[in-house]
């Protein structure tokens, strides 16, 4: 398919390829620094090209265009249920605040622990849509912890816009600093305690697992030595 359509598109330039080569020609019969030889080639240069590109499409079909690879189409994301569905909206919405805080504060090491937190508070949200069970522990997250950060965010923003230094706002700045620190850590508590419930099951899961294995007598050499003969037996067969 790829040499047809090379050799389509030289096809298209060559009408102009035997335009210039009548000129050639012309220019060795006709007298070309007279007004009446120069028309002379224009003509028979012009004649000759209209003719190649009236007579090429004959002979040279346009190639067909590839068939487009066969998209599949992606499984539909699950609907949440309105209260998940909330949840979700209200935590992008306020990660995206800090987002705009993120951009307007200009202390690198504020910006940092903010950078942190939106990455947190991202996965927590997340988290609500994955697993709509956690959503009553998120929404305690959202309707405190997180709108009291950005709130000091706010106050942090304002102050540190002052331009001015001062008692007040280097204390009021430095709180907020120290504050951030301690928020990055609970944030970070509030994530890893969404999935204990998981991990209780992974832990009962792989005990209850153990204890069949232990029965079936699948544990420890003799163990290894079964499932190993029991392989061989399923392939010998």
């Amino acid at each position: 398919m790829k040499r047809k359509a090379k050799r389509y598109s030289w096809a298209k330039v060559l009408p102009i390829y035997i335009f210039v080569l009548a000129w050639l020609v012309c220019a060795f019969i006709f007298p070309m620094y007279k007004m009446w030889g120069l028309a002379a080639s224009l003509l028979v240069s012009a004649l000759c090209c209209g003719a190649a590109a009236a007579l090429l499409p004959r002979y040279i079909k346009e190639p067909e265009p590839e068939p487009e690879p066969e998209k599949r189409a992606e499984p539909a994301a699950k609907p949440l249920d309105p209260e998940t569905a909330a949840v979700v909206e209200e935590g992008r919405a306020a990660i995206k605040e800090m987002g705009r805080l993120y951009a307007s504060i200009q202390s690198g090491e504020v910006r940092s622990r903010i950078n942190e937190l939106m990455r947190i508070s991202d996965k927590i949200v997340q988290d609500a849509a994955d697993d709509p069970s956690d959503v009553p522990e998120i929404r305690r997250f959202l309707d405190y912890y997180l709108p009291t950060v950005i709130k000091l965010l706010h106050a942090y923003d304002r102050m540190s816009g002052q331009g001015i230094d001062g008692d007040n706002l280097s204390r009021g700045m430095s709180s907020i600093e120290e504050m951030l620190d301690t928020a990055v850590d609970a944030f970070k508590k509030q994530l890893d305690g969404l999935f204990e419930d998981q991990a209780l099951d992974i832990e009962t899961d792989i005990e209850v697992m153990n204890r069949m294995l232990e029965r079936e007598g699948l544990t420890g050499e003799d163990g290894q030595d079964t499932i190993i003969k029991a392989a061989r037996s399923g392939q010998n067969q």
